[in-house]
């Protein structure tokens, strides 16, 4: 049995998606990456994880169907989520967001910085959430 937990990436742009997934096999990140493209999505998994329950969430904000503040509002109604740290990665720079994101109980925000070297310095913060090879 697998004993690393998965990382979920609540994403819908596919370019955000593979520079993620390019950042994390750079950085060495054994967890595996599980992708959902917007909240609902993220809800279905959560609701019986293939691979358990995620180590942390990477949440972006603007998103069809369900977009991040609406998750995290469906996802603080449930305890057994309680304890996984959420990241909102996000490119939104909204004082508003920032504020509405931490009062639902968020552990960081993270602008998605358009400079790959700058996306890799920014996701290391996040390193003690996730598995490295040695």
């Amino acid at each position: 049995m697998n004993t690393i937990q998965p990382i979920l990436l609540i994403e819908d742009d596919h370019v955000d998606v593979m520079t993620v997934k390019r950042g994390f096999k750079e950085l060495g990140v054994l967890n595996t990456l599980v992708v959902t493209h917007n909240g609902e999505e993220a809800l279905e998994y959560l609701s019986a994880p293939e691979q358990g329950l995620p180590c942390v969430i990477l949440l972006d904000i603007n998103m069809p169907k369900m977009n991040g503040h609406e998750f995290l509002e469906h996802l603080n109604k449930h305890s057994v989520f309680k304890n996984i740290p959420v990241i909102m990665l996000t490119s939104s720079k909204e004082q508003q967001d920032v504020d509405n994101s931490f009062e639902q109980g968020i552990s960081g925000y993270i602008l998605k910085p358009v400079d790959y070297q700058q996306f890799l310095f920014s996701i290391q913060v996040l390193s003690p959430f996730w598995t490295l090879k040695e």
